[in-house]
């Protein structure tokens, strides 16, 4: 007699076809192909995770050295003013500043530029 593994099946094939809502033709409706989509979303998932990271910190970088350059300062010679001043703002508060507040920025721009 074989056994057919019914209710565990279903309840693997259905949580599989859950998580491919949305992919489009068969990708969504067909176990096999859905399977394969989801292992590789997945994959993605996870390595893009760490990527986001690294992204935001490109962006921040980018934003605060632009700041910094209107105030007649290269990005290293900024963050190496603010180590020197004991300023313990991070990259993200930073980027933040010098797009909402570039008068509060330049205060700090300032403050590195005597310690540089």
């Amino acid at each position: 007699m074989r056994i057919k593994r019914g209710y565990k099946a279903r309840k693997r094939r259905k949580k599989v076809l859950k998580l491919a809502k949305g992919f489009r033709g068969g990708r969504s409706k067909l176990f096999r192909t859905a399977a394969d989509s989801v292992d590789k979303a997945l994959m993605y998932a996870y390595r893009d995770r760490k990527v986001r990271k690294r992204d935001f910190r490109r962006l921040w970088i980018a934003r605060i050295n632009a700041a910094a350059r209107m105030n007649d300062l290269s990005y290293s010679k900024f963050i190496h003013g603010l180590k020197q001043a004991n300023v313990t703002l991070d990259r993200k508060v930073l980027a933040e500043l010098a797009v909402s507040d570039p008068a509060g920025f330049s205060r700090i721009a300032q403050l590195a530029a005597a310690q540089a």
